[in-house]
C-alpha cells in the first residue's frame, strides 16, 4: 500500500518513476538512480523508508571517505573567483 494517494504538496497525480538522486557528504557527491513516486503536477518525490535510509548511508560513507562501493566516474570542479567573464559570479 502506498502511504499516500495524492501529492501531500498540491494534491496532485502521483506515478512511479526510476529518478536520479544526488547526495552530498563533505566534500564529495554521488549520484544513483532509485524508485519514487513522483506528482505528475510539481515534480515533488516520495521516497520509501528503506531507500531514505540509504541516502543516509551513502552521505555517511562519502562524508567519511569511505568510498567501498562507490565507482568513480569522473572529476567534479568549482569555478574560482577571478573567472574572467563577469557574467560569472562564483561563490566565495
Amino acid at each position: 500500500m502506498k502511504a499516500f494517494d495524492k501529492c501531500p504538496v498540491c494534491g496532485g497525480e502521483l506515478a512511479q518513476k526510476t529518478v536520479e538522486k544526488l547526495l552530498r557528504g563533505g566534500r564529495h557527491t554521488a549520484t544513483l538512480r532509485v524508485p519514487a513516486e513522483v506528482c505528475l503536477h510539481c515534480g515533488e518525490r516520495l521516497y520509501s523508508e528503506d531507500i531514505v535510509r540509504s541516502f543516509e548511508e551513502i552521505r555517511n560513507k562519502l562524508q567519511r571517505q569511505d568510498f567501498y562501493n562507490f565507482r568513480t566516474v569522473g572529476q567534479s570542479f568549482t569555478v574560482e573567483e577571478d573567472w574572467p567573464n563577469s557574467a560569472i559570479k562564483p561563490d566565495g
